[in-house]
């Protein structure tokens, strides 16, 4: 048995055993990504589908994405990679493709207006070793590096990562501890801290979804937004439309007008803020 140290569970996993999110193993005694280079999805995209709309806009990015999740939101999108019982169909058919074959691959592309690779579709910090092994030698090519990520992970994993990105979108899905904790499964305050760190070094751009009746007051923006201000009002705010899905089928959509509040209520303290799936 062996601790993973990826995030804040803390995952105690058996020798051959997963962990929590199902994407980390125990073998031989130590903690690994049992997922590395086994991707489930690829495909060149638009850099604002990331979504990203201050970081080289109008350009394409190839994104690539594995298997496995250490949130449990209901509502999830990518629910067929991340923690369904479909997911694990996925995980067993996914294609193993080594850190050097991807950066190819991208390179191939720049014909087509790609910049580089963004990993993304599950959270790609549980399989942060993959990451680190691609996005280094795809630097040194010249490309750009993207992570799309809940931002759930101990900040020696981002450090070993910073080095090597150049934009992030992060989720902050709330700015509720009990949101966090009892609807997502999560930890805010680790989330605060992810984020806190990477403005630092690199381009980052926020993305909330907002959940009828959990995360969608006027109050919890004010908070959030004033949060993120003091970190930078220039942090650009994706403000997103939830439509029910996957275990979340009991309510509505949001409202589109709610959206268009909670962006004005945003635009107090931030100075870059879009809205989503409306």
């Amino acid at each position: 048995m062996a601790r993973c140290e990826v995030c804040f569970r803390h995952c105690e996993i058996p020798e051959g055993g997963v962990g929590f999110c199902r994407g980390r193993i125990c073998e031989n005694g130590e903690v690994r990504a049992g997922n590395y280079g086994k991707l489930t999805g690829i495909a060149l995209d638009p850099i604002e589908k990331k979504p990203l709309q201050r970081f080289h806009p109008g350009s394409m990015i190839l994104s690539v994405g594995s298997y496995g999740c250490n949130l449990r939101c209901p509502f999830c999108q990518n629910f067929g990679i991340s923690w369904s019982e479909e997911a694990k169909e996925r995980a067993a058919e996914a294609r193993f493709v080594p850190p050097e074959e991807l950066v190819q691959l991208a390179l191939e592309t720049r014909s087509r207006e790609n910049i580089g690779l963004a990993f993304t579709y599950n959270e790609p910090l549980i399989g942060w070793e993959y990451v680190r092994d691609t996005a280094k030698p795809a630097h040194e090519a010249g490309l750009k590096n993207v992570l799309v990520t809940n931002g759930t992970a101990e900040l020696p994993v981002l450090e070993a990562l910073l080095p090597y990105t150049d934009a992030m979108n992060i989720d902050l899905k709330g700015f509720s501890e009990h949101y966090y904790t009892h609807t997502l499964g999560g930890n805010l305050e680790m989330v605060k801290a992810f984020i806190t760190r990477a403005v630092r070094d690199t381009h980052v751009e926020l993305t909330t979804l907002i959940i009828p009746g959990e995360n969608d007051s006027e109050e919890e923006m004010r908070r959030m937004t004033e949060w993120i201000s003091v970190l930078s009002p220039e942090i650009p705010l994706h403000i997103s439309r939830f439509f029910p899905h996957f275990h979340m089928t009991d309510r509505p959509a949001t409202d589109v007008r709610k959206i268009y509040h909670l962006a004005e209520v945003a635009r107090e303290k931030l100075k870059y803020v879009y809205t989503g799936n409306c």
